[in-house]
């Protein structure tokens, strides 16, 4: 009721706190005083449970525990957020195409979906994107071309551990993503999404305001808005040639190189695309032979050692 009757009211945001004491933590916020310093790092914070709480990443303690999984956190916070995960709680929904969410931050960035707001721009290339992820991505991808991560077994470089992690599957054969209304198992999370939808009318489909097309990705949905947009943000330095996706862009450069990487491990012609050396290794080929499973695997570490040497 204090906070209704404004009877703490800052007076320079016009907050409405519940206690004088709440009041005297939030006027903090701009006097800019943190008076609370972690004796390890010397971070300063304005509450001294935000201190307590700081210190748990120190010292690795983690009192809340999940007592379906048995997962651990540092804030209660966090595991009440984690329980929607078990409980299938999804309070936050999008008033424009129904689909709902577990947590705030996850609406608030799929609105950006409808409302095409780019918060998040590339200090390198001045190109936008409603998510730092997809920021913190864009530049290690396109501007970082550092691959410190190395497949055991064949060798093949990586710029992060989860493509690494999602690479080896191909050799392991593992397929961590179990549906649980049959018996299919799936190597990405994202394949197991779109099986729920296609096949068990789980989740939520993402729709195209223009054409009405389903997506279970909205990676995809925002491609595919921009093909209906014209947006292109991927230019060539080379040419005026613009494109829609980043991988475009780099099957065209290659046109602009004479350089050719990819090489059949049959007959040895090299090539500058990697698809056209794979429909090639399919004609040129012991017929016999199936581009499947191990073969496949194979022939790409051929293509590849090729190239390197």
């Amino acid at each position: 009721m204090n906070v209704h009757s404004g009877k703490y009211e800052c007076t320079e945001c016009g907050t409405c706190c519940r206690s004088n004491g709440a009041l005297t933590v939030h006027r903090q916020i701009h006097s800019g005083e943190k008076a609370f310093e972690c004796t390890v790092c010397s971070k300063r914070f304005t509450q001294s449970v935000r201190l307590v709480q700081h210190k748990r990443i120190h010292s690795g303690v983690k009192p809340y525990k999940c007592h379906e999984c048995d997962k651990l956190f540092r804030e209660s916070g966090d595991l009440n957020k984690h329980m929607r995960v078990h409980t299938g709680d999804k309070p936050y929904k999008c008033h424009l195409c129904e689909k709902a969410f577990s947590q705030s931050t996850h609406l608030t960035t799929h609105m950006r979906l409808h409302t095409g707001d780019k918060p998040y721009t590339c200090s390198l290339c001045n190109k936008n994107f409603n998510r730092s992820t997809h920021l913190q991505s864009h530049k290690l991808h396109v501007h970082n071309n550092r691959k410190p991560y190395e497949c055991p077994y064949c060798g093949q470089l990586f710029k992060t551990s989860a493509e690494l992690k999602l690479h080896v599957r191909i050799h392991t054969g593992a397929k961590p993503y179990s549906c649980s209304h049959c018996s299919d198992h799936f190597t990405r999370l994202s394949q197991l999404k779109t099986h729920l939808l296609k096949s068990h009318n789980e989740g939520t489909w993402l729709t195209c305001h223009i054409c009405q097309k389903k997506f279970s990705e909205s990676g995809n949905l925002e491609i595919h808005i921009r093909r209906h947009e014209g947006v292109k943000p991927y230019v060539c330095s080379e040419c005026p040639k613009r494109f829609c996706v980043a991988r475009e862009l780099k099957v065209h450069q290659l046109v602009h190189s004479d350089v050719k990487h990819f090489c059949c491990g049959s007959c040895g012609k090299f090539f500058r695309n990697k698809d056209y050396v794979v429909k090639h290794f399919k004609k040129c080929c012991d017929p016999r032979i199936q581009l499947t499973g191990h073969n496949k695997q194979m022939m790409m570490m051929m293509m590849r050692v090729t190239s390197m040497n």
